[in-house]
């Protein structure tokens, strides 16, 4: 946990990307540029010559370090989870009480993203609105056991294992966290897209957070 806080540097597993866009400036841009052409335009839309003219640079440039836009969805994906991960660490390492550090990780977990200034070249709010809208499809493919087996998808379930332990640390006679745990933060995103698109069939508003969802939610469940 130590490390984690000290190392700021979100790692994702080297698998995915064929060179590590964090490794140069160029990186770094199609990086940037790649999220905020993907909320602008969708990742249906999203091409790799279309990044290369906003980068102002041949789209056989973007290609060294992804193989295809999948893997360049993935990656983002992973970084994002990576990203909340060390929020998740380190809002909660010096709470001792395991009911308080558990409410702490669903505020982490569950609330509206907001720009983080220690990663420049990423704009959190725009891959937020990504995660919530797109990221579904770097798992829904025919290959995603495959992917799953090469590591692609460790840093997520990185995360759904530490919520996971929270929730048994309250109550450890509860049989379900993992199950629980992956329900808060898929349940998250879903909460947060029926609040922008489908406001007739969820109860979070302007007045109504997920995040007081679901506290309410795991607090009664995991105290019963």
């Amino acid at each position: 946990m130590k490390h984690l806080l000290q190392d700021i540097k979100i790692s994702v597993s080297d698998r995915i990307y064929l060179k590590d866009p964090e490794s140069t400036a160029l990186g770094k841009r199609i990086v940037e540029h790649g999220i905020l052409l993907i909320d602008d335009i969708g990742f249906e839309n999203f091409t790799f010559r279309k990044l290369g003219k906003e980068i102002k640079s041949n789209e056989s440039s973007i290609y060294r370090y992804f193989e295809n836009k999948h893997k360049f969805l993935v990656y983002i994906t992973s970084w994002f989870w990576g990203w909340k991960e060390y929020q998740l660490v380190f809002a909660t390492h010096s709470i001792s009480d395991d009911l308080e550090k558990l409410n702490r990780a669903i505020e982490v977990i569950t609330k509206p993203v907001e720009e983080d200034s220690q990663f420049g070249h990423i704009n959190e709010v725009a891959l937020s609105n990504i995660i919530v809208n797109e990221s579904s499809k770097s798992y829904l493919t025919k290959e995603v056991d495959e992917e799953n087996m090469d590591g692609y998808f460790s840093i997520y379930k990185r995360l759904v294992k530490r919520l996971s332990e929270m929730l048994s640390a309250v109550n450890d006679s509860y049989p379900y966290p993992a199950s629980l745990a992956s329900t808060i933060i898929e349940g998250t995103l879903h909460q947060h897209f029926l609040r922008e698109h489908f406001t007739s069939i969820t109860d979070c508003n302007d007045k109504i957070t997920p995040t007081e969802y679901f506290k309410d939610m795991v607090n009664s469940i995991i105290k019963s």
